[in-house]
């Protein structure tokens, strides 16, 4: 019986779609995935290594992840940000709450989900400030994911709410959680032979960011998609042997409309 649980919907708002830049990286399913560096306007390019995909941060700097709605139906996006659900709080798993995404939207989320209409900023941090450390569980600091459920057709009969079975994870999600783990044991094995990570997520500031209730039902238990993109220092992307472009080198055009709000003016 197909699960039906409270989600969390974006508002529309965050539906307009910029061309983005620099280009997307290739990613097959329904949604792309991006990090934005808030304080420098720019969403951070990815570069690929060892079977991941790789972004350089600079620590202090907000930033937000982006996802992209490329389909024509509403998808539910589980988000993870070092291993936690970016809305529960919980160790992330797939079968939690997450974004619902309209078609063709693109959303940026800014942060921690606090309540409906409040976030903690994500800021890139040292580890230990991380806030998965700070809460007892740094072993994935890192690393953004997402887990991307479609949604059932409407004109099914609509089956009646069932609570979470706690006695274990179905069959489909008992596979993908050892797949994880496999992929999980690599990247921690290539990770050995490097830099000991240089960033993490900090639970920044309160901003406003508000969105609201639906409901949604996954058409399958398992996801259709599932992403991620691992992070750290420029320095230590580089002892991985990862060629950085410069922010000179980016092909970066004038935007008419780069920011979204009036700053102040500078003090006389």
């Amino acid at each position: 019986m197909k699960r039906l649980l409270p989600l969390l919907l974006i508002l529309p708002l965050a539906g307009f779609r910029p061309a983005p830049l620099p280009p997307p990286m290739p990613q097959d399913g329904p949604v792309r995935v991006a990090l934005v560096d808030r304080d420098r306007g720019t969403e951070l390019r990815s570069y690929p290594a060892a079977g991941q995909r790789w972004v350089a941060g600079e620590r202090g700097h907000r930033y937000a992840v982006r996802l992209y709605n490329d389909s024509p139906r509403r998808v539910l996006v589980v988000l993870s940000v070092d291993g936690v659900n970016a809305i529960s709080g919980e160790d992330a798993d797939p079968s939690q709450t997450g974004y619902v995404l309209n078609p063709g939207q693109r959303a940026d989320i800014t942060g921690w989900r606090k309540t409906q209409d409040e976030v903690a900023q994500f800021v890139f941090s040292s580890p230990s400030g991380s806030y998965a450390s700070r809460t007892g569980r740094p072993d994935n600091v890192g690393v953004v994911g997402v887990a991307v459920f479609e949604e059932a057709r409407r004109w099914y009969p609509r089956p009646q709410p069932i609570l979470r079975d706690r006695a274990g994870p179905a069959p489909e999600a008992a596979e993908a959680s050892a797949a994880a783990d496999a992929s999980a044991s690599r990247i921690e094995g290539y990770s050995a032979k490097s830099q000991a990570p240089a960033l993490g997520t900090g639970h920044g500031a309160r901003e406003s960011s508000s969105v609201r209730d639906t409901d949604f039902e996954r058409a399958t238990r398992s996801p259709a998609q599932v992403l991620q993109l691992r992070y750290d220092s420029a320095r230590n992307l580089r002892a991985r042997g990862i060629l950085l472009d410069s922010p000179s080198r980016l092909d970066r055009q004038p935007q008419a409309f780069p920011n979204r709000y009036v700053p102040d003016p500078p003090a006389r």
